[in-house]
């Protein structure tokens, strides 16, 4: 069974950045399409960013400029780089495959001064 466990969230001021990671076992990752949610307090989980097994992008709107995915299939790795965050972004962010039913445990992203 696939599975998915991120790090690197934390607290951050507006106007920083994070890197996210995501490791992925029991599966061939290289052929993954996978993607990074995130859930806000009272809100539902949105999609953030999508990379296909050919390293093709997309972001929301959202994230559009600010936010980069990006695998590392050597090491099974799909990283979200997070540049210039504002409070909006605050959430926990999960990654999974895209074809996948569950998330990792997630990784909690705080924006605040």
């Amino acid at each position: 069974q696939v599975q998915f466990v991120e790090s690197g969230g934390g607290l951050v001021q507006p106007g920083g950045s994070l890197k996210l990671s995501c490791a992925v076992s029991g599966s061939i990752f290289s052929t993954l399409f996978m993607a990074w949610y995130r859930q806000a307090p009272g809100k539902q989980r949105e999609s953030v960013a999508v990379i296909t097994s050919g390293g093709t992008t997309s972001y929301a709107d959202s994230a559009e400029g600010r936010f980069t995915i990006s695998r590392d299939n050597a090491k099974n790795t799909v990283y979200l780089q997070m540049d210039n965050l504002k409070a909006e972004d605050t959430a926990v962010y999960y990654c999974k495959a895209v074809d996948a039913v569950h998330t990792g445990p997630g990784t909690q992203v705080t924006v605040s001064s």
